[in-house]
């Protein structure tokens, strides 16, 4: 495996360009006083792009991202980015953290610092990781899968390479969204090398295995209706996503106004943020977010990532169990979200926390509360 240090660094035509496609974005119409009702609020994504244009400084977003290392591996032709923090204890755990969509690697800068040095935020040294941080392929500086198969089990096996070229051949996995996937995929193929896996998130696409007379408990039956509810009313994004990525693509990647709405949505739709996305989330941070998608042209293979899972969701049969410890940090914002014992019907959960605040965006939203879950469900499996 072939690693090389990586710069983090946009040409200045890329930005020039964005900043006049954004000055001639055309505006739809919209329902007078309708907000957020029928999807990305006019008035918000007017504001937001206006500060893209003119305020939003990419120059200060990219000194601030290159204060962590960077890197570039091949494997199996494909180039991949990955942050690699070495931890600064005395037996720093390795450990790989893989965001989702519509995330990217900056979704876990703020986590890294947490768990690679928990003794500069007062922890314990004996706590420290040597964190890896992957985007996804199809996202932000990997390259775009050109070939179909680029599904979640997939990448597990792409970042278990990663990680033994590294040299490290026992080591913990974290994810939310697409990242819980991934990680449970690493807990499923790769027991022996998985010390366990920390998730933020269940999988959707989780289905245990449930025989004719199955019985379910009260909590079970509630989450499958409300998840069902869930998929009616807030799905439609990833029903397209998994049917027909490519139609999305063009307009997309075409307009950057478009691609705001698009992302930006999903932030303030899953956030705690209680309706008021920057309560959460600063402009410059969601910008520097859609800006990497933008400059990056990834926004279309990302969204592939959807209709590449369909075809290896995460379903099990009769016995099948991960075998891989499992710690659940439960973020309320964060729905649908099965009840424990739908979870433990095949994951072995170690540890499941219930959180005070928090939703999707884990990492960003609420970072030390996150970095102490996963400080403590490593705990007792370093050795």
């Amino acid at each position: 495996m072939d690693v090389q240090p990586f710069q983090v660094h946009l040409d200045q035509a890329t930005l020039d360009d964005l900043r006049d496609r954004l000055g001639r974005s055309r505006w739809p119409d919209t329902i007078l006083g309708s907000a957020w009702d029928y999807g990305a609020d006019l008035a918000y994504m007017q504001e937001l792009t206006a500060y893209w244009q003119t305020e939003f400084d990419w120059r200060a977003q990219e000194r601030a991202i290159s204060t962590f290392a960077h890197f570039r591996a091949t494997i199996d032709g494909l180039g991949i980015h990955f942050v690699h923090a070495r931890g600064s204890g005395p037996n720093p755990l390795p450990l790989i953290i893989t965001h989702g969509w519509p995330g990217s690697f900056v979704e876990l800068l703020s986590i890294i610092p947490l768990l690679a040095d928990p003794a500069a935020d007062g922890g314990d040294p004996a706590d420290s990781f040597d964190v890896v941080v992957p985007s996804l392929p199809g996202y932000g500086f990997s390259d775009r899968p050109t070939q179909p198969g680029m599904h979640a089990a997939r990448i597990a096996d792409l970042w278990a390479r990663l990680m033994r070229g590294l040299g490290y051949r026992r080591f913990g996995a974290q994810g939310g969204d697409w990242g819980a996937s991934v990680a449970s995929f690493l807990g499923l193929t790769y027991p022996q090398q998985i010390a366990g896996i920390h998730l933020n998130y269940i999988p959707g696409s989780f289905r245990p295995y449930l025989a004719p007379d199955a019985i379910l408990s009260e909590a079970e039956q509630t989450f499958r209706t409300e998840r069902e509810h869930w998929y009616q009313t807030e799905g439609g994004y990833g029903h397209i996503q998994a049917t027909k990525p490519q139609t999305l693509a063009y307009g997309l990647n075409d307009s950057p106004a478009g691609l705001a709405a698009w992302i930006v949505e999903k932030f303030r739709a899953w956030s705690d943020c209680g309706g008021d996305v920057e309560r959460r989330f600063s402009k410059d941070e969601l910008l520097t977010n859609i800006t990497i998608y933008w400059a990056t042209q990834t926004i279309h293979s990302s969204t592939r990532l959807y209709y590449e899972s369909l075809k290896r969701p995460l379903q099990f049969g009769p016995g099948e169990r991960i075998l891989a410890p499992c710690g659940v940090a439960f973020f309320p914002k964060e729905v649908p979200a099965p009840p424990r014992e739908w979870v433990e019907r095949v994951y072995d959960v170690r540890r499941w926390t219930e959180m005070p605040r928090g939703g999707h965006f884990a990492a960003m939203e609420e970072p030390a509360l996150l970095a102490e879950d996963i400080r403590a469900f490593f705990r007792p499996l370093r050795d």
